[in-house]
């Protein structure tokens, strides 16, 4: 099962057939989240209306540490069996990472103002979460820096690997250090600390978010894979060419 994607046609047939069913789930629990969380779930008795930010934030958040956790195996397979679609989704990956890494600051900084009093501090969660959008944006400089796509990937492959250590780093922040970020109210010992009704949207988004991060992986890794037989075709033409020649 391993190396079964590993031949391209494969892998456009198999994801030609998933794609819509993943778009359309994608749609409905993002949706419904967001209807849930904007008309249906209440208003925070400290926070008011502001907490509605939570419903993009946390999701968004969980997203960053998924996707560069995702990327960073994806790098390491790449690295050791060197598995070709290993790498493409790695660099597909790295996008989708930073784009919710943003959103993840955005939504925090609009939170932030109200509730803290300022839009940044240097707080340990949030300069942590800075780094990591550094981190996807050296990863795809790293990437496109060479001549040769293969030097590349392998550079950019190891710093990912390297920059995991700021993964449980953000995780654990608010535990180790004295911060202004709130501690986790989903993912506890004693379970979530959360009324359900908008634990119910928060995760609904959360696993829309997911769905996302499939949909359009497979989006750029098809775009991947048809761009590098182009090339190919393209390497052969020239060569026969100046073989004729």
């Amino acid at each position: 099962m391993f190396h079964r994607f590993a031949n391209p046609t494969r892998f456009l047939r198999f994801a030609a057939v998933i794609q819509p069913w993943i778009a359309a789930i994608t749609v409905a629990l993002i949706g419904s989240g967001l209807y849930l969380g904007l008309f249906n779930s209440p208003a925070d008795y400290q926070q008011g209306e502001t907490v509605r930010i939570m419903y993009v934030h946390v999701p968004s958040a969980w997203m960053a540490l998924f996707c560069y956790s995702a990327m960073a195996g994806a790098c390491a397979i790449a690295l050791i069996w060197k598995h070709p679609l290993a790498e493409l989704s790695a660099k597909a990956t790295a996008p989708i990472g930073a784009g919710f890494t943003f959103l993840a600051l955005v939504t925090g900084s609009l939170w932030g103002k109200p509730m803290w009093g300022t839009w940044w501090v240097w707080d340990a969660r949030l300069t942590s979460m800075l780094v990591l959008l550094f981190l996807y944006l050296g990863y795809m400089a790293l990437n496109n820096a060479f001549d040769d796509p293969a030097r590349g990937a392998k550079s950019s492959s190891i710093l990912a690997l390297v920059g995991f250590v700021n993964v449980p780093i953000i995780k654990f922040s608010v535990d180790w250090w004295n911060t202004l970020h709130q501690p986790a109210s989903v993912v506890k010992m004693t379970g979530p600390a959360i009324h359900a009704s908008m634990l119910a949207p928060l995760l609904l988004i959360g696993v829309g978010f997911t769905t996302y991060y499939l949909w359009v992986m497979l989006i750029r890794i098809r775009y991947e894979v048809t761009a590098n037989k182009i090339r190919t075709l393209q390497r052969r033409q020239a060569a026969t060419g100046e073989s004729q020649a």
